[in-house]
């Protein structure tokens, strides 16, 4: 799948509107439930493999967030043979009590894995929580930059972020496929 039939794959199965109020506390008229296309075997394989590509040398492992990060790191493992790590948004209160499951965290370099970027608020909390964990993480790389201040905020906690599409991008790929 080249890149443009992919932006149209994940905008026809994913994009709704409606009143939809995200993370953020924002208000929006128009989401994309990550859900559908992780959901969706072949294009979250298509996805990973697309993701791929924005995988930095010298990662020790992928972090994935909770909830939506998980399957696309699970994938992304598979296509770059790097180990999957599965971060909490908080430790848990039994058994291991840890916050990231799957490995350790201290001494790795780890990339970020999350599914959609808003205000980037949690990608921002989890990484600090790695960090103070001993890890360093230099970049979170995501399905779709919605372009709403997330990537400022994380480069502002020193992450640089990598997107497969940005929500232009995406918009952009519905219209042309409904022309």
């Amino acid at each position: 799948m080249n890149r443009n039939e992919l932006a149209r794959a994940i905008y026809e199965t994913a994009h709704l509107t409606g009143t939809f109020t995200l993370r953020s506390g924002t208000v929006s008229h128009e989401y994309f439930d990550k859900y559908l296309f992780e959901a969706n075997p072949k294009l979250l394989k298509a996805i990973a493999e697309g993701m791929a590509e924005q995988v930095p040398s010298g990662i020790d492992a992928l972090a994935g967030l909770e909830m939506g990060g998980i399957p696309l790191v699970t994938m992304l493992s598979q296509i770059t043979g790097l180990p999957a790590l599965f971060v909490r948004k908080q430790a848990k209160q039994y058994g291991t009590a840890k916050l990231a499951e799957g490995g350790e965290v201290e001494g790795r370099k780890l990339l970020v894995v999350e599914d959609v970027i808003t205000s980037g608020g949690q990608v921002v909390i989890s990484t600090g929580d790695m960090r103070k964990l001993g890890a360093t993480i230099e970049q979170c790389v995501c399905v779709i930059d919605r372009q709403a201040g997330g990537r400022e905020a994380l480069a502002e906690g020193g992450i640089a972020l990598s997107s497969l599409f940005t929500m232009s991008e995406l918009k952009e790929a519905g219209a042309s496929a409904q022309a």
